[in-house]
């Protein structure tokens, strides 16, 4: 939703190096969320 805090993630990049929200914190970050695919919306 649009201006709520994201939730708390933890993520792999394609190395297998692991990223938390946590790890960007006092930072800019700008996340995308989008549907899953192949479904309307």
């Amino acid at each position: 939703m649009e201006g709520k805090p994201a939730p708390a993630f933890r993520l792999q990049d394609g190395s297998g190096k692991e990223y938390a929200l946590e790890d960007f914190a006092g930072s800019w970050l700008a996340l995308f969320f989008y549907s899953k695919d192949n479904t309307s919306g």
